[in-house]
């Protein structure tokens, strides 16, 4: 008679269930109450379903003109709408390999796990869906495993669909698919990620692209703009401070964690850091005039700052405009 085998008590898979159990307690403790009053996700959007009619005050998407009551009152009437009750959201987790890097109190990679984390505790609370893509870079191809040393060579880009589920034990479930991720060689094709949520189409639900977003803007800012006609859409974008300005530290290696290239940078050079600095300004200012142009919302999270807190304002300041009207 053979004996069980018995897990390592340190495996890979312990050390998972342990961190999400942990985001778990956090995310719970410091989101518990945020969702009082009427129901709304964390992008609190004008719903689908026709509610009364209201006089048209500037801000107004003038796309939900009410036209009949307009011809009979001769004054301007937009329809209200009501929140749905049953949400879909849907993530796209960009987990390429330049996600495999920080210099604050996390990883980027933990960081994009802690935003799944928060967006789930938001979704299924309700009773609602939520699904997943996860998007992991490309493999490493043979030459690169055959000798030693030799920087590793992208492969064809993987992606896992996880589908739209409700309840907090398949919650859980798409946690562990996306922590449990093993981040591969390579960048992902972040436009060919986000398109993968256009299809098939879906009725009208949410849809959050968490990402560095360092791939080039005009390769994910067309299936961006596309999926936002007709879905909410909220990017989160993760930065690390090292990718904003580089401190004073002399000779500093640096390896491309997506082509294995190592560099030798003399951070004591203080117009080298200021041109640093400013090419990481221009290409962030890139990055949210591209967001801005899809007409996402934007949220950036860092992993040298509470993560959590970010988010509690960026929801707080969702709701508030909500109940000033802007967003209707």
């Amino acid at each position: 008679m053979t004996s069980p085998v018995r897990r390592p008590a340190d495996t890979p898979s312990d050390r998972t269930e342990a961190v999400l159990s942990r985001l778990q307690l956090l995310v719970t403790r410091k989101l518990d109450g945020l969702l009082q009053g009427d129901y709304a996700g964390l992008l609190p959007g004008p719903g689908s379903e026709a509610g009364e009619s209201r006089e048209y005050r500037p801000g107004d998407d003038v796309r939900r003109m009410d036209w009949p009551v307009t011809a009979r009152t001769t004054m301007p009437h937009v329809r209200r709408t009501v929140a749905d009750r049953e949400l879909e959201t849907w993530l796209a987790v960009d987990l390429s390999a330049s996600l495999d890097f920080g210099t604050g109190r996390w990883l980027k990679r933990d960081v994009v796990v802690a935003a799944a984390a928060a967006l789930t505790h938001l979704t299924v609370r309700g009773g609602n869906r939520i699904g997943a893509v996860i998007g992991s870079g490309g493999g490493t191809s043979a030459p690169a495993r055959r000798w030693r040393g030799a920087p590793p060579v992208p492969g064809p880009d993987v992606f896992t669909r996880v589908p739209a589920r409700s309840g907090r034990k398949e919650a859980q479930g798409l946690l562990r698919a996306i922590a449990g991720t093993e981040i591969r060689p390579g960048r992902s094709d972040l436009g060919t990620l986000v398109d993968m949520l256009n299809r098939p189409p879906r009725r009208r639900g949410v849809a959050v692209v968490i990402s560095d977003f360092l791939a080039p803007t005009d390769r994910w800012a067309r299936p961006l703009r596309k999926l936002r006609v007709r879905h909410d859409v909220l990017a989160i974008e993760v930065v690390d401070p090292r990718e904003l300005e580089l401190p004073d530290v002399g000779v500093l290696p640096v390896v491309d964690p997506e082509t294995g290239g190592l560099h030798e940078v003399q951070t004591a050079d203080p117009l080298l850091r200021h041109r640093y600095a400013e090419a990481a300004a221009a290409q962030r200012a890139e990055i949210s005039a591209a967001l801005r142009g899809a007409g996402a919302a934007h949220l950036r999270l860092r992993t040298d700052r509470d993560w959590l807190l970010d988010m509690v304002r960026f929801v707080a300041a969702q709701r508030h405009a909500r109940t000033r009207g802007t967003t209707r």
